[in-house]
C-alpha cells in the first residue's frame, strides 16, 4: 500500500491490529513503503490517543480496563450496533425530548436521528453532539470534565436537570447488565452521568451488542424497575433473556445485517 496517506495508514495500523492483536515496525514500514522512522511516529501518535501501545519493535492491542479509546469501539462489531441503533431510533418521534450517553451505539443513533424535527437531546457525548450540531436539534450538555478515552463530559453534574420536566426516553450504553442490579458501567465518573441522566428519564433503554452479557461491572446507573427495555442482537442467549423477563424487563433482539453494514 505505498503512498497512502497518514490517516488512511494509521487507520489501517488499526485494522490490523485488530485482526492480529500486534504489528512490527519493520512489517509495516515494507507493507507502506515508508521509512521505520515514518512508521514510529505512527505508531507513538497512536499511542497518545490511547489507540494501542508501543512495545518494542512495534506495537499491541489495548486491553485497559477503560475497554480502549472511542475510535478503537467505534470499529468493534459495528453492524450489530447499526442495528440495535435503528431499532432505537424508531421509538424517537419528531418533537421529542431524550438523553444520550457518549456510547458508540449511541454515536450510531444520534447519525439516524439528524433528520428528525424539533428534537432536544440531552448528552455527555461530545461525538453525538457533534453530529446532532449539524441537525435542527436543540443539543444540551451538562458540563464537565472532558474524558478524552470516551470524548465524553464526566464529573458530578448535581441537580442541573431537576425541575425541568421529564425526558421521553433516554438510550444508553453499558458495560455490562444484571438482572439483579441493571444497567452497569466500569468507569465512576461516567456511572455518575449516567445514573443522573437516567434519573430524568420517563423511560429508559439499554442498548449493546451482545458481547456485553456476562462482562464484569462495577457500578450500576439504572436499576432493572428503571428499564423500559433492553436492545441486542441475536447473540443474546434464550437463558438470558428469560432472566430479565423475569424480573420484568421485555428484551428486544434485532437480526444483523453483516453485509448493509458501514
Amino acid at each position: 500500500m505505498p503512498g497512502i496517506a497518514e490517516h488512511e495508514r494509521q487507520q489501517e495500523v488499526l485494522r490490523l491490529l485488530d485482526n492480529v492483536g500486534q504489528v512490527s515496525v519493520p512489517e509495516l514500514s515494507l507493507r507502506f513503503g515508508v521509512s521505520e522512522v515514518t512508521i514510529r511516529k505512527d505508531l507513538d501518535a497512536l499511542e497518545r490517543r490511547r489507540l494501542l501501545r508501543r512495545v518494542r519493535g512495534g506495537a499491541v492491542t489495548v486491553n485497559g480496563a477503560d475497554e480502549g479509546a472511542f475510535e478503537m469501539r467505534l470499529r468493534h462489531r459495528v453492524a450489530a450496533k447499526q442495528a440495535i441503533a435503528r431499532a432505537a431510533a424508531a421509538t424517537v418521534r419528531d418533537g421529542d425530548a431524550i438523553a444520550l450517553d457518549c456510547s458508540t451505539t449511541c454515536y450510531y443513533l444520534a447519525q439516524l436521528l439528524t433528520e428528525r424535527r424539533g428534537l432536544v437531546v440531552l448528552t455527555n457525548g461530545l461525538r453525538a453532539a457533534e453530529v446532532l450540531s449539524e441537525s435542527d436539534a436543540t443539543v444540551v450538555l451538562p458540563g464537565g470534565t472532558v474524558r478524552r478515552s470516551s470524548w465524553s463530559l464526566v464529573g458530578d453534574i448535581g441537580d442541573v436537570f431537576s425541575g425541568r420536566g421529564r425526558v421521553a426516553r433516554g438510550f444508553f450504553g453499558v458495560r455490562s447488565l444484571s438482572p439483579q442490579l441493571g444497567l452497569m458501567e466500569l468507569n465512576p465518573e461516567e456511572t455518575a452521568v449516567k445514573r443522573r441522566l437516567a434519573s430524568v428519564c420517563a423511560e429508559v433503554y439499554g442498548l449493546f451488542d451482545s458481547s456485553k452479557v456476562d462482562r464484569f461491572a462495577l457500578h450500576p446507573f439504572a436499576s432493572p424497575d428503571q428499564v423500559t427495555e433492553l436492545i441486542t442482537d441475536t447473540g443474546m442467549s434464550d437463558e438470558a433473556v428469560e432472566s430479565w423477563k423475569a424480573v420484568g424487563v421485555p428484551v428486544r433482539r434485532v437480526p444483523v445485517d453483516t453485509e448493509g453494514a458501514s
